[in-house]
């Protein structure tokens, strides 16, 4: 058992050389483009939950590219150590880091990395960063180890929300290869849920679904619509016609 859903704690940060200086690196450069009105802005859009530099996405790429400038391709435990060091840290951008930092190099890491990345689906969550852990990270892990939908099929039923939106949106870049059936399940098993991020998730991930098999959520939808939220419905029969 990769992670207990129920009880996500941090995992040991490995000692990584490079992961600290990368992190180091990130102190000093990220700060020398900070905003303060756009901070402000920023965080307001978030509903002022986290503090912010105030680095536009464009702006914060270019400043990720002079921290990263001479790194050499990292393994596993400098990804983590970069993840769960930025992630310590007060102002979102550096989780952005992190994220986009994981999306680059996920090859390299094994379904041993999954509790690194349930912990930060859990911890500091909004969708802005887990939507990116769930299709790009996770979603790649699963799509590279298979048993690890058996830690989809346990998180789907998690109290904690953003590990079951995890789970149904994990699916998101498959196209021909999703599990139709384990999506449709999952979808089935949160059609009762009470919170706006998991209906929208399931409503997300039929509407992406469909645009590799509309017949098939078209016929999902007429079996099972009468379970589905409004919301969940309209996402997923948005581009069906």
């Amino acid at each position: 058992m990769l992670v207990d859903p129920e009880h996500v704690t941090e995992p040991p940060c490995p000692p990584s050389p490079a992961g600290e200086q990368i992190v180091r690196r990130l102190r000093e450069v990220y700060p020398s483009g900070a905003d303060p009105d756009q901070a402000v802005r920023q965080a307001a859009y978030l509903r002022d939950q986290f503090p912010f530099l105030g680095l536009p996405t464009p702006g914060r790429r270019a400043l990720s590219r002079t921290v990263l400038s001479g790194a050499a391709r990292p393994d596993q435990d400098v990804c983590a150590s970069v993840a769960l060091r930025a992630w310590r840290l007060p102002e979102r951008e550096y989780q952005y880091f992190a994220v986009d930092y994981l999306r680059r190099h996920v090859k390299v890491c094994d379904a041993s990395f999954l509790p690194v990345a349930a912990y930060l689906i859990v911890t500091r969550s909004w969708w802005d960063t887990v939507d990116h852990l769930a299709a790009h990270v996770v979603g790649r892990l699963v799509a590279a180890d298979p048993t690890l939908t058996a830690e989809m099929d346990r998180w789907i039923t998690a109290t904690d929300l953003w590990l079951a939106r995890t789970a149904l949106l994990h699916q998101l870049t498959y196209r021909q290869d999703t599990d139709a059936e384990r999506l449709f399940d999952y979808c089935r098993i949160q059609s009762g849920h009470r919170d706006f991020f998991v209906r929208k998730a399931i409503g997300w991930a039929l509407r992406t679904y469909a645009t590799t098999d509309p017949d098939a959520v078209r016929s999902f939808l007429a079996a099972e619509g009468n379970r589905l939220s409004p919301l969940s419905i309209r996402e997923a029969a948005k581009h069906l016609g």
